[in-house]
């Protein structure tokens, strides 16, 4: 059931192991995406403002415990690369421990501080509340997104990537029904939309615990595994924590971008959930690709197998940019139809117009420069794969600069054009860090492993 990602053609190999991973996130997005759509079409504008205005916080948390999971599955990845199963289960065991911890720490303050944080970010009064309703329940279910993740991440760190994908399927078809349960029939409002996300994402790692549980052999942990390690939590911290961090710092820039949209208005912050909903969809490929090159970093540097990273970075990217091709064309032939989903047919005629015309904005800036995001996902991941996550959490630095200097000084001067091109910075100023980044790291492993030490 594992999947070896250490010989073999580089490009069939990230391939394939990528293919079921985006179907993955694709149908995550995919049920994300019809919570949007399922509360705009039956609660109107002010209701799709309130879930958009959470957008930003939303990737701030939740962003940190994915990217927490993520870096915890590195060194499993990388000790089943060099077939050391022993050390890797017990890296498995010291990583629930963390999770637990993390788990009530995070979910404890989050929803206590829920409202504050709303206000903080100057959410419209008029949808306040119903921002509230919304984003609390997807904060008490912070240790749903903790045990999904980390499920998910340990299975692809052996090179299964398709079960996940599986069950997402199930997951994505449970999320609609339940959406159009509370929200159609039962007229639950906002808070419909957030029970649904929750307990179809509880399903899924439920789903992923029993099927790790009775199919893979070398996860199955024994009485010598479970022993809390000082040394094994260190090293976890030390690899997951930036990860973590590098999605929250990112996220900062985009809370000071959203604060400054939500100054503008419902019907701006209703355009950029809408365009923002699109663009992530769109760019699940990325996603995948950034996950498939942590993975097969990972198990070559564990495999000593430095003469594979070159390979595998080249035609990571190869697919990333013919994507980012096929997207381009995509979004300029048919945002129009994309945008109306999201609006209600109650809406006035200049109303829709309104937030089309600014959502198509919004997508060409990210369209044109897709490229750029292919390039941060897969050169960071990569390096995050080599174990030096704590120098790819700078990448995180620079989308925050990026976007920060948008929020505080294009957004108030040209209005919703000037958020347009938060991202394109974003992008460009990490890569600017980012690919010299890779090659210092690939040297220092070069050096390490002549010298006989291991990752």
């Amino acid at each position: 059931m594992t999947k070896d990602l250490t010989t073999g053609h580089p490009l069939k190999i990230i391939f394939n192991f990528a293919v079921p991973v985006f179907f993955g996130y694709l149908f995550q997005q995919f049920y994300n995406l019809v919570d949007t759509i399922i509360v705009g079409q039956f609660l109107g504008v002010d209701a799709l403002a309130a879930v958009g205005s959470t957008g930003s916080l939303n990737f701030f948390i939740i962003g940190f415990c994915m990217g927490l999971c993520s870096g915890f599955a590195i060194p499993v990845a990388q000790r089943f690369g060099a077939s050391d199963y022993t050390s890797m289960r017990q890296f498995i065991f010291n990583s629930w421990i963390l999770i637990l911890a993390f788990s009530v720490v995070v979910t404890s303050f989050s929803v206590i501080f829920c409202r504050q944080m709303l206000i903080a970010l100057k959410t419209p009064e008029n949808v306040l509340d119903m921002a509230y309703s919304y984003f609390v329940i997807i904060l008490a279910g912070i240790p749903v997104a903790f045990f999904y993740n980390i499920l998910s991440g340990i299975i692809r760190s052996v090179g299964d990537s398709k079960t996940p994908l599986y069950f997402l399927l199930i997951s994505a078809g449970l999320n609609i029904i339940l959406d159009l349960l509370f929200i159609a029939v039962f007229k639950f409002g906002i808070p419909g939309a957030a029970y649904a996300t929750v307990i179809s994402q509880a399903f899924s790692g439920i789903l992923c615990y029993f099927y790790m549980k009775s199919k893979f052999e070398v996860l199955r942990l024994c009485s010598e595994d479970k022993v809390a390690s000082g040394k094994k939590i260190l090293a976890l911290l030390g690899i997951g924590v930036p990860m973590g961090l590098q999605y929250s710092i990112t996220a900062i820039g985009s809370v000071i971008l959203q604060s400054s949209v939500n100054v503008l208005g419902s019907v701006y912050v209703a355009s950029m959930t809408t365009a923002q909903k699109i663009s992530i969809f769109f760019s699940t490929p990325f996603d995948a690709l950034g996950t498939t090159m942590a993975t097969y970093g990972g198990q070559n540097v564990g495999a000593k197998k430095i003469e594979r990273l070159n390979p595998g970075l080249f035609w990571g990217n190869a697919i990333g940019f013919a994507w980012s091709l096929v997207a381009l064309v995509i979004l300029y032939f048919f945002t129009d139809n994309l945008a109306v989903l999201f609006i209600s047919k109650n809406e006035s005629p200049e109303t829709s117009a309104f937030v089309i015309k600014n959502v198509f904005y919004f997508l060409m800036a990210n369209g044109l420069t897709y490229w750029l995001l292919t390039l941060v996902n897969v050169v960071r991941f990569m390096i995050q794969g080599m174990g030096f996550s704590r120098l790819a959490i700078f990448a995180g630095v620079f989308e925050l600069v990026g976007r920060g200097v948008i929020g505080l000084i294009f957004v108030p001067m040209f209005g919703f054009q000037g958020a347009c091109l938060a991202s394109p910075l974003a992008w460009l100023l990490a890569d600017s860090f980012l690919l010299p980044a890779y090659f210092s790291c690939r040297k220092k492993l070069i050096k390490m492993f002549s010298e006989g030490e291991s990752a």
